[in-house]
This record gives C-alpha cells, structure tokens and sequence, in this order.
C-alpha cells in the first residue's frame, strides 16, 4: 500500500504541473501563442480579388489597381547559426537598404533594426515579431530590390522578413476629374468618394477562399473557392476635353483672383459628361479639386435662370417676340423695392423688346414681364419651371449629388400666403429665390439644344469583363416629353445665338462656328447679409456649340470677391476657350484651302456699289475695266472684260432693268440697300452677315415707296 499511495502522489502532482502549465499557456501566453497560430496556420484564409479599373470614353485607364507592399522583420525566427548570418551581413544591408531608401543613412537603419531585434515584449521574449523595416508603402520593384538584399533573401522562417500586400490604387493622369472619379482609403482598400464609391460593389469584385494546411513542416494554399476580380467601367469623361477644361478654368481663376471655378461639357445628343472641372483655391494659393461643387453646391443660377422665365411664358402663350417693355432708366419699383439694371449708371435700356431683354440680359425687362404675366398666380409659373425639368431630380450616381431646390407658393387655410411675397416672384425671375447645382443648370440648356429632349447627364457608358462588355448604361431621358413646345424651344435657340452674336455673350462667341447661350451674374452674401456681408460674386455662362446644329453644351461657373464681376466678360471666356479647343479636335482642311500665300485670288464682285467694287480691286493691284452695260458681274474672274456694246442698246438695257427688283441674295447689306433704293424702294433689315432672303421677289416690277424686308445671317 506505501508504494501505491507513493505512486498516487506522484502521479496527482504531475497531473496538477500539467493543469498548472496548460493553465498559465492559457492566461499568460495566450496573447503569444495567439499570434503565432494566427501567423503560421489558417484554416481559412480570405484571398482579395483585383479592383477594377476606370476608363476614360476612348478605353484610356484613369484608375487602376496596383500590388503595394509594407515589409517587416520577426526577429523570433530562427537559431544560432541565422543569428550569425544576421551579425555578419547587418552592415552590407544597412547599406543596401539606404540606397534603396536615401531618406534614411546606413547608420539610422542599423539603429533601427538592431532596437526591433533587442525589443523585450511584454512576455518576456526578446525580438520584436513585426517589426516595420520601412515606415511606408513601396511597389513591386522596390519590393523585389529590398527581398533580394543579404540576408532578406532567405526564406521566410530563416529570416524572419516578410510583407503585407495591399491593392493600391493609382491614376495615371494624376489629378485629371479627381474628384469625379473618386479616391480610396489607402489603409483599408475601400471607396471613399466619386465613382469609386457609387460604383464599389462592382468594382471591389468578390473575395476567394484558400485553405491552408501543414504537409512535410511546409504550408499549402489549397484554393477552395477563387476570387472574382472586379468589373472595369468605362466612363463618358474625354482626357483631352477634360485637361482642356481645366486648364481653361485655372488660367481665368488666376487672371481673375477667384476662388472657385466650375465647368461642365456634356454632349448634346446622349448626355455623356465629356468633361466636368471643379476647382477651388486651396491655403497656398494652388487650385484644386477638393470638393465636386458641379454636382453638389445649391446656388441662386442669376441671370441664366432668365432662359427659364422667358420660355415659360412664351410657351403658356402670356408674351410673344413682338412684346415689348418699358425698362425705365435703369431703375424700376417693384411692389416697395428697386429692381436694377446692370447699367443703371449709364441711363438703363429705355422700351426694348422681349428677345433684346436676354440679349442685355435686363432684370426689369424679365421680371416686368413675368410679373405682369403671373403676378396674381406665381404658381403657375413655378409649375411651369418644373415643366421644363430644372428642378427634377436627375437621379446621378455621383455621391453628394444634391436636387434643386425651387419652393411652390403655397397658402395656409385662411387663403394667405404661408412663403411667398409680392417680391418673390420677380427676384425668382432672375436667378433670386431658387437654389440650383450647375449639373441641372446646364442639364436644362443641353434640353434647349436638344429640340427640347432633356437627356440625363451619363457618366458610366458600359461594364467591361476581361474585355468583353457585360453591360451597358444606354442614354435615358429625364422626360419623356418635351420640356417646351417645339416652336418655343426653336424660338430660344434663336434669341440664345443673338445674346451671343450681338449681346452681352460676344466674347464667349467664335469666328469659326456660331454659339448660343446666356450670361449671369448673380451676388452671393457670405459673412452677413447682402449688404454688411463681404459680396462675392457668382458668374455663369451657360450655352451649346455650334449653335445651327449643336453637338455640345457647356457651362462654367466662377466665384471671385469684388468688382470687377462680369458672367459673360469672365465665364464668357473661358466657354469660348473650351469650346474653340473642342471643336478644333474634329477640324477637317479641305485641300482647296491649300492656297499659295503669295498669290492673290481675284475676289467675286457681287452687284452693287461698282465705284466700291473698283476701289477694292485697285488697292489689290488688280486692273479693271468698267464697260458698263446695265448688267453687274456675278463673281467672274474676268470682270471689265465684257464686249462693248452701242451706247444706244445699253442705255435701253439700264432703263428696262431700273425697272426691276433686283436679286440682292448673297450681298452684304450695304450692297443690298444701295440697288434697292437707288430703285426708289425702302429697306428694313434683320439679322446680320449676308442677305439670305428678300420679301419681294426678284425680277418683279419696282413699285416706287414700297418696303423690301431683308433677312441677313
């Protein structure tokens, strides 16, 4: 019984040893063992698939996914014989890793290390186990150069060293629609703002999963389910369009002091978004794009919201072209305040027509005439803002994208106005009293230049899965009617191309195509109110090229401080830079311009004022011969050049065709009123350019004192 009960006891003690230390791996270790099991073994390991790319409209990458690596040491790993490799080839590394990183000496690396590996954790242990060789983030190149450095170069359990991979992501063209396309949290690989976020769930792709298992001391990855890369997105956005843009916009916000600068191209006939800048000032004094105020920032438009009110009157049938307003001196009371002109200093526009009143862009002129058209019922008016889509909500993926904000009057029970004044409406008429996103503003302008069809804008054109296209995004209609009467949007086009031609828009104009659009310049009371506040300025320009047969509209926004402030004089600007460098993209030469500039082309002389005709052709250095015989050349080469002819016949001739209306088409109006009234008829011209038609036919017989209308172009 002694030997047994001896027995017992040892065995009751080794028992409680065990228990004891299993205990304290328990507790103690745990935190340890943790790590280690966590860093050799894995049952099941997540396996992240690749980040789809973004593409510009031609197939150019403007983001994409790139390996990036951290690399640490585990100074735990190994044994005696790797501890003295590690002492012999410390300094060879030092130096390889200081040419690799110059930031950093030999000496500041040595240091470095040699405190990670003499680091004492809080188990006791000496060596630290993911100890940063580098602080940050390096490429694949530069990860290979560091692996192949002495002693990194050994196998992981030897070395200790080793590297966590992320999914970076890079633009090849820098910041190029940067806020548009979007970024990434670098640390955590996921979206943070743009397309990268509205479109993640297709970008990010879906993870794999591998199973890891121990065979022979040695780690297998055996994949159980792979992971599935993301999809690439091909967007509406053109890289040159879009560098031309902002470049466009930096070098006005520079010449002009501002603080912001917005601009949107977008294509008529689908609503692709071409190019679409946002740039603000930043503490330095650089531009850049920090937030995408085009899509997000709610404003009062100004004086481009005036297109709006005049063509929903014009389609409820309240005005025509033909009405006239007075405008006063530039100052007019409207229901206890005073409505201004621009130029109220310089005596106001006086009576002027209703397409004049877009063409100077005259506040009393639009708000008199919505006021008296709408006065008792303004909500008629704004049920016909809505009408033509400027406040719908354009449903854009782009996060942030904010709706306009357009208040309907409304009365409480007693039948009294709840948010709405007498002044409300006028101010509302001009750009005041609403709050509008430039994306909608220029939305509603590519509808005008669109027969009246408003496209959505598109930013996305189709999904791509190694390289065959999975999905398309087709053009969509914001409406599916027409946002005015077909006549009405014809007629808008119309007094749009005029604001250019011979309003205030002429330096948003071409000399190569014909533009349309509308200026404005609207106040902004930051600090206070309008009048204690500091007075910023929000200048616009909102309008489509080439006017006849328009291919793309185009808005551009500017915010500065103080006077000088002018929409078309600096927004203006840069429209017409955009829209020249765009357009001269698709420039075709015909071969027959392939002129020799040291010749000179004998030019057609039209009929008209022949003494004129032979001034121009002499200080040419051209001789002429006039053999007048009644007739005028049409454009012959060998003018002066014609038989003569016995005086009696030609004087007979000039005395038959006195009689006659004469055919003016293609002259230029000087001409055109010369052979007319030398006929004893009256002129009354329209337009300007070139006669293009005349209201009384050629060839019939002159009846003294009438009127012959001309149209010019």
């Amino acid at each position: 019984m002694p030997r047994y009960m001896m027995v017992a006891v040892v065995l009751t003690l080794i028992g409680i040893v065990v228990i004891g230390r299993a205990f304290y791996i328990m507790t103690a270790k745990k935190q340890y063992w943790t790590e280690v099991a966590d860093r050799l073994k894995r049952d099941s390991v997540s396996v992240k698939p690749n980040r789809g790319n973004i593409l510009s409209c031609d197939g150019q990458i403007m983001a994409s996914s790139i390996p990036e690596y951290k690399i640490y040491m585990d100074f735990q790993v190994g044994d005696e014989k790797t501890d003295s490799i590690w002492r012999a080839t410390l300094d060879s590394l030092c130096i390889g890793l200081s040419e690799i990183f110059p930031e950093r000496s030999a000496a500041e690396f040595r240091r470095h290390l040699e405190e990670g590996k003499n680091k004492v954790n809080r188990n006791g242990s000496v060596g630290a186990r993911h100890w940063p060789v580098w602080p940050y983030r390096i490429d694949y190149n530069t990860y290979i150069a560091v692996k192949q450095l002495p002693f990194f170069n050994l196998s992981r359990l030897k070395s200790g060293f080793h590297e966590e991979e992320y999914n970076a992501r890079r633009k090849p063209f820098g910041t190029l629609a940067d806020r548009t396309i979007g970024s990434t949290y670098g640390a955590k690989d996921s979206a943070r703002q743009g397309l990268e976020l509205a479109y993640d769930s297709l970008l990010r792709g879906t993870p794999g999963l591998t199973n890891r298992r121990k065979v022979l001391n040695q780690y297998l990855s055996i994949p159980i389910e792979l992971p599935v890369d993301g999809y690439d997105i091909v967007t509406t956005i053109d890289v040159n369009m879009q560098d031309l843009a902002e470049r466009a916009v930096i070098d006005e916000l520079k010449l002009i002091g501002g603080d912001l600068g917005v601009a949107i191209l977008m294509e008529v006939a689908t609503g692709d978004i071409k190019a679409i800048v946002n740039m603000t000032r930043c503490i330095d004094g650089e531009y850049r794009e920090v937030k995408n105020n085009a899509v997000s920032d709610l404003r009062e438009p100004g004086s481009v919201f005036k297109t709006a009110s005049i063509m929903v009157a014009l389609d409820d049938g309240k005005v025509d072209t033909t009405r006239r307003v007075d405008t006063g001196g530039g100052v007019w009371p409207m229901h206890g305040r005073e409505m201004k002109d621009h130029n109220w200093r310089r005596g106001g526009y006086g009576n002027i027509s209703l397409p004049r009143t877009l063409e100077v862009s005259s506040n009393i002129g639009v708000s008199r005439i919505i006021d008296e058209a709408y006065g008792s019922k303004p909500e008629k008016f704004v049920e016909g803002i809505y009408r033509t889509g400027l406040a719908a909500d354009l449903k854009l993926p782009i996060p942030g994208y904010a709706r306009p904000k357009i208040r309907m009057p409304e009365k409480d029970k007693y039948g009294h106005w709840s948010n709405w004044s007498k002044t409300a409406l006028p101010w509302m008429s001009i750009g005041y009293e609403t709050q509008i996103p430039p994306i909608s503003t220029i939305t509603f302008y590519n509808a005008i230049a669109n027969d009246g069809i408003m496209m959505r804008p598109r930013f996305v054109k189709c999904l791509v899965k190694d390289g065959q296209v999975v999905r398309e995004f087709p053009p969509e209609r914001v409406m599916d009617r027409r946002i005015a009467k077909l006549q009405t949007v014809k007629t808008m086009q119309t007094i749009l191309e005029h604001v250019v031609s011979q309003g205030l828009g002429r330096k948003a104009g071409s000399r190569s195509f014909k533009v349309a659009g509308k200026t404005g310049t609207a106040q902004i009371a930051e600090g206070g109110g309008y009048k204690t506040g500091v007075m910023k300025y929000w200048l616009s320009f909102a309008g489509f090229f080439p006017a006849d047969k328009p291919r793309y509209s185009c808005i551009v926004c500017l915010k500065k401080t103080g006077l000088p402030a002018s929409g078309g004089g600096m927004s203006g600007v840069v429209f017409h830079q955009i829209a020249e460098g765009v357009m001269a993209r698709n420039l075709k030469l015909s071969i027959n311009d392939a002129r020799d500039t040291a010749s000179v082309p004998i030019p057609d002389v039209k009929p008209g004022n022949l003494s004129e005709a032979s001034y121009v052709l002499r200080e040419l250095g051209i001789s002429a011969k006039n053999s007048w015989n009644g007739s005028y050349a049409t454009g012959n080469p060998v003018w002066g050049k014609t038989a003569r002819r016995e005086s009696s016949v030609a004087l007979n001739e000039v005395e038959q065709k006195s009689r006659k209306v004469p055919d003016v088409v293609g002259m230029g109006a000087k001409d055109a009123v010369f052979l007319l009234e030398s006929r004893g008829m009256r002129t009354a011209l329209q337009g300007r350019g070139k006669v293009v038609r005349q209201s009384v036919a050629a060839g019939s017989d002159v009846v003294a004192g009438s009127e012959c209308r001309l149209i010019l172009e």
